[in-house]
């Protein structure tokens, strides 16, 4: 399972997924988009339709990729541990990855019920430029190459009508281009 707003999703979230699926042979990284997250405020540019139609696009021609949309299906914020729980009751027999980003990681301690993650599923932290992994809870450290792109980046480059080529997947380009997203972002 791999979190986040995804707003939008770009080439960082992709190369820090496959960096995980490769180096953990994983079968599957299921990209959950965020319905409402506590610790932003609950804040999104794109509707929760816009950013799961962008991952959708994004992962099409991904076989192991898959679009889970639980967390937008489900009312109240978006707890991590609540979605892997959800995860669990529907894979009881699968071996459950939790992937987040470096940044993230060094945040845990402040996530809703963050001590349950351990039991729920084995953490992977992928590193990210100019955030270092840090000893604790992560069973698994994946380092991918350093990819410094930011969704708040991709927005104010779309903002000032900058191109977003090779930072986002064409098909979210294209997405993006078509309903007029993130002109007014940030």
């Amino acid at each position: 399972m791999l979190g986040g707003s995804f707003d939008p999703v770009h080439l960082g979230h992709l190369v820090a997924a496959e960096g995980a699926r490769d180096c953990l042979e994983l079968d599957q990284v299921r990209f959950v988009p965020a319905g409402h997250q506590p610790l932003k405020g609950g804040r999104h540019v794109a509707s929760a339709a816009h950013r799961a139609a962008m991952l959708d696009a994004a992962v099409a021609d991904h076989a192991a990729f898959v679009v889970d949309r639980r967390e937008l299906d489900r009312p109240g914020p978006s707890y991590s541990v609540e979605t892997l729980r959800s995860l669990r009751a529907d894979l009881p027999h699968d071996q459950l990855f939790f992937i987040v980003g470096s940044d993230a990681a060094r945040d845990l301690g402040a996530w809703y019920d963050a001590d349950a993650l351990p039991a729920l599923a084995r953490l992977v932290v992928v590193t990210r430029p100019g955030a270092t992994p840090e000893p604790g809870p992560a069973s698994s450290v994946v380092t991918i190459p350093g990819i410094d792109i930011s969704a708040t980046m991709v927005r104010e480059m779309v903002r000032r009508g900058a191109s977003i080529r090779y930072l986002v997947p064409r098909g979210v380009e294209d997405y993006i281009r078509a309903h007029g997203l993130y002109r007014d972002a940030d």
